[in-house]
């Protein structure tokens, strides 16, 4: 049986994301809730509250991210659900309704790893975004995001081996706790970004960690330590005075780590295609950056537009029904898990 068009679900964190999505990548719709204000008041994603808000949300969103496809459950070939890594509440909220759809419509479905997802996202294609032309395998994905910083080597579909990856936090975590010190607000990632527009990247010094090691990891709590430090000895009047130009030097601190790793893998290995995926790949100084470093070094970098670089269903979507159309289907006993499963990813001694 060949997969044309599936349902694809994504429940991974805190974000209820709906697709459909074609065998050639195309999106057909797709739709997605955040919950920022029901978590904004703890600084921080609540798993407990995530979860309620997946059951009050996924089946609304469901019917018009079916009226928006203008499709009914006769043009859906399969089911393609986000089952790993991720907050095991959220996932058990995904993957049971995948279920019990799969069932009650007589669909074969998918579990998808979520990391994956985000490294196939450049294929995704709609009216405004397609991927270039002749960008394809193999290529080095720098996947970044509030939980995982890891860089990898993407052979192929199902091959993909990890070059590096955080020692510590993700660069995703480094900003939200970094904005929490500077009482920015939550979704601390974007408040950062927002601010350091306007400051001097230069203004203030930061450690830039394991930088010039001679390997492809990363770490983040060096520098968000020196961060403590540096804010424990200013005034909150020194601080306000001093926000735009703290977010910016502590942004291009992270910025000037995550694409040395990246050059460092492209003059490794030889590949002159790149891609940015994940949460953090929508801060718009490491797009801006990114852009002019592909420029001069002569590769080609796919970033994927923001409504595919944050968490969405549409990249679910593309990884399950390339996995369906090889033959792949779960079980019924699937169940969900916080880590990636043991033979999702290939570790090389590098």
């Amino acid at each position: 049986m060949l997969f044309h068009k599936v349902l694809a679900i994504e429940t991974s964190c805190d974000d209820t994301s709906l697709a459909i999505v074609r065998d050639n990548g195309w999106v057909d719709a797709v739709v997605s809730a955040n919950q920022d204000l029901q978590h904004r008041d703890f600084g921080g994603v609540v798993p407990e509250i995530a979860s309620r808000n997946h059951t009050i949300n996924l089946l609304p969103l469901l019917k018009v991210c079916l009226e928006k496809a203008s499709v009914n459950w006769d043009d859906i070939d399969g089911i393609a659900v986000t089952s790993r890594p991720g907050l095991m509440g959220s996932l058990i909220v995904g993957l049971v309704t995948a279920k019990t759809l799969a069932l009650s419509q007589e669909k074969p479905f998918l579990g998808v790893n979520h990391l994956e997802a985000h490294l196939l996202a450049p294929f995704l294609r709609d009216e405004k975004y397609q991927p270039p032309e002749q960008f394809e395998y193999p290529y080095i994905a720098l996947a970044i995001s509030g939980g995982h910083t890891h860089l990898y080597r993407v052979e192929g579909l199902g091959r993909y081996v990890v070059l590096g990856q955080t020692m510590d936090d993700a660069a995703g975590e480094a900003y939200d706790k970094f904005a929490k010190m500077m009482g920015l607000g939550f979704p601390g990632g974007i408040k950062v970004d927002h601010f350091a527009k306007q400051g001097d990247v230069t203004a203030h010094s930061f450690p830039r960690p394991l930088m010039n090691e001679d390997n492809f990891n990363f770490s983040f709590s060096g520098l968000k330590t020196a961060a403590l430090r540096k804010l424990e000895k200013m005034s909150d009047e020194e601080k306000e005075r001093e926000r735009e130009n703290l977010c910016a030097s502590y942004q291009e601190a992270i910025v000037d780590v995550l694409l040395s790793r990246l050059d460092k893998a492209v003059d490794r290995f030889q590949l002159p295609r790149a891609v940015l995926t994940g949460g953090v790949s929508a801060n718009s100084r490491l797009r801006a950056r990114g852009m002019e470093w592909a420029q001069k070094k002569g590769v080609e970098l796919v970033v994927p537009p923001i409504r595919y670089c944050t968490d969405n269903a549409a990249m679910v979507g593309y990884v399950g029904i390339q996995r369906l159309n090889r033959g792949e289907v779960s079980d019924h006993r699937l169940a969900p898990s916080p880590r990636v499963a043991p033979d999702d990813f290939i570790y090389e001694q590098l």
